[in-house]
């Protein structure tokens, strides 16, 4: 059964409301730009330019959407009267052990990093922990969403709660209608996507072809990992892929309904491919293919195979290299280098 998009409208109206807002507030806004691609904004550097600059920035290249690991002060003030750009922010995996054993806690936590920027901050999201389900401090991610959601409805805030998963969740994954959750992602998993399927709030899920292709090119081909295969590749049931994006989307997709959740929606929190760090499979040119096609898969408003009629939103990891991450391919997930905004390849 194909999904019934039921986020569509609402994530449409947020944006009318924005652009509403800043066209009475503002000036004009050139809708020609708005985009259902985002960008990652990561901050483990210590040459990265100032939050205005980056800003103007995104301005500039047209993207409208953007993702802050933390609410981070300078960001959150940059954007200040930039009503045009959606911003989602993410808890700190440390704090989140405090805010489920406390409401009193989780208000202390709204109260200082969300709502001092409501009247002047579009933010759409907040998202509780990045890629902690399956782990230790998984269990903390529900309490946190529902103390934050009642909290976001009790002040009638347009604000989606939700959190950040990685594949790690699937135990199995291909073909993609044999998509399974780990037994430890259905304990704690499931009962967050029964959540947001009751609040009508989609999950946020980071998707990277590159690793799959990575741990096995030989038996994976660069075309099918880049978007760039120009036949089926894998065929299942009636379902075509050409691509691994697609076929990895639609393995939760199924994952989620042998779970019995047929109506939570996807937002693609992180995709994106290394320019270097790992020799021949980290090109400039692979990585600019890679979120090139990813760009255009997206502006073309086509769904996945699974989902026909539910076009993609992701945003692409990451705006910098960050020179504070891990050394290897870690540094090199950036469209831009942060000493002078230029671009590492062409992509907007």
């Amino acid at each position: 059964m194909d999904c019934p998009c039921p986020n569509k409208l609402f994530l449409f109206l947020l944006s009318w409301i924005a652009t509403l807002f800043s066209i009475k507030h503002h000036g004009p806004v050139n809708m020609g730009t708005t985009t259902n691609v985002g960008l990652n904004y990561g901050l483990l550097g210590d040459n990265l330019p100032s939050p205005s600059d980056v800003i103007s920035l995104y301005k500039s290249i047209g993207i409208t959407k953007i993702r802050i690991f933390d609410p981070n002060v300078e960001v959150l003030n940059a954007l200040r009267g930039h009503h045009e750009i959606e911003l989602t922010v993410g808890i700190k995996d440390q704090d989140l052990a405090a805010l489920a054993a406390s409401e009193e806690a989780v208000k202390g936590w709204f109260a200082t990093n969300i709502e001092p920027y409501l009247a002047d901050v579009n933010i759409t999201f907040i998202t509780v922990g990045n890629e902690v389900i399956p782990g230790l401090i998984g269990p903390q991610v529900l309490p946190v969403m529902q103390s934050l959601t009642n909290l976001v409805k009790s002040k009638s805030l347009t604000i989606s709660v939700t959190t950040v998963v990685a594949m790690s969740n699937l135990g199995q994954s291909y073909p993609p209608s044999a998509g399974m959750f780990t037994p430890q992602s259905r304990e704690q998993l499931v009962p967050v996507l029964k959540f947001l399927s009751q609040a009508r709030t989609p999950i946020l899920v980071n998707i990277y072809p590159y690793f799959a292709y990575a741990s096995n090119p030989v038996i994976i081909s660069i075309e099918y990992a880049t978007f760039n295969a120009k036949t089926v590749v894998v065929e299942d049931g009636a379902m075509q892929y050409t691509n691994m994006f697609d076929a990895i989307f639609d393995a939760f997709v199924w994952a989620m309904e042998k779970e019995g959740v047929n109506d939570v929606s996807m937002v693609v929190s992180e995709t994106g491919w290394p320019s270097a760090g790992n020799g021949n499979l980290t090109t400039l040119e692979i990585a600019a293919m890679y979120n090139g096609n990813f760009v255009k898969h997206v502006r073309s408003g086509k769904g996945t195979p699974k989902r026909p009629n539910c076009s993609v939103i992701g945003f692409i990891f990451a705006t910098f290299n960050e020179n504070q991450k891990p050394a290897g391919t870690e540094e090199h997930f950036g469209l831009y280098e942060p000493t002078d905004l230029k671009p590492i390849y062409k992509l907007f």
